[in-house]
């Protein structure tokens, strides 16, 4: 009940929003107005880092989205930087005993070469499953519903987990 609420309210603040982002940005109001209202919605998301066409990518989908679909995509993860995938890669392997199921080496990191995205809520990455193909933006992985990646060319085929393009097929 809490998500429909915040969600309902979500989407009235973009709404109240259109008219100071038109006067703003008049060719780009509800992209602006979107954008205003998810950083409220998911206050600790972080886009910075990415790629510019990743982050242009995920803004028109997330705008497309919401106005036209009313569904909410917010990040939960984007750019990480190598020290930061190091600890995640490490403390993973220690926890799981298993290397590349869930979290690549930042030699090997799409989140370390900004063109990753870990999105939320379920709702959001299943619109990104069904629509994103058309910004360019593929879901990677079998295990990881949330797991986007950006490939303007030559979209690689999902596999089951982030190890198996390095040959960790179990």
């Amino acid at each position: 009940m809490k998500e429909i609420v915040l969600a309902v309210v979500t989407r009235v603040l973009a709404v109240l929003l259109v008219i100071p982002a038109w006067l703003r940005s008049p060719g780009h109001a509800r992209r602006l107005a979107c954008g205003w209202a998810l950083s409220l919605r998911f206050p600790a998301e972080n886009l910075a880092g990415l790629t510019g066409g990743t982050l242009d990518a995920f803004t028109a989908a997330r705008t497309e989205a919401f106005w036209r679909h009313h569904t909410l995509l917010g990040l939960t993860s984007g750019h990480r930087d190598a020290a930061e995938q190091h600890r995640l890669y490490v403390d993973d392997v220690a926890k799981t005993g298993a290397a590349r199921k869930r979290v690549l080496p930042p030699k090997d990191s799409a989140h370390v070469r900004g063109t990753a995205l870990d999105v939320r809520p379920r709702e959001g990455a299943q619109w990104l499953e069904d629509h994103g193909a058309r910004f360019a933006l593929y879901r990677t992985y079998d295990n990881e519903w949330w797991h986007f990646e950006y490939w303007p060319e030559n979209p690689p085929a999902r596999v089951p987990h982030p190890g198996w393009r390095m040959g960790v097929t179990q």
